[in-house]
């Protein structure tokens, strides 16, 4: 068994940090769904409100989903554009 080289250890804690980045797309979707459910729950209270309240979720959620964005964005690099590699 050979020793493990600089290269490879970047590699493999890159593989294990693009791993971890995309656990950031968990809170995204959980934080997306309560606020649907919300949105649905005020709509039936206040029918009349809807334009509003859609409106209101829609921004909620596009700004909550710029985190999961963000997580994939840092794992594609970790994975495909490392630019750990050159320091070696």
């Amino acid at each position: 068994m050979e020793p493990i080289t600089g290269k490879a250890l970047v590699l493999a804690a890159s593989a294990i940090g693009a791993g971890l980045a995309m656990i950031a797309g968990i809170g995204p979707g959980i934080g997306q769904g309560y606020a649907a459910g919300k949105g649905a729950e005020g709509v039936g209270r206040q029918p009349e409100a809807q334009g509003d309240i859609v409106r209101t979720m829609l921004l909620g959620a596009a700004v909550a989903e710029t985190t999961g964005i963000y997580g994939l964005i840092i794992a594609l690099i970790l994975l495909f554009a490392n630019p750990l590699i050159g320091l070696l």
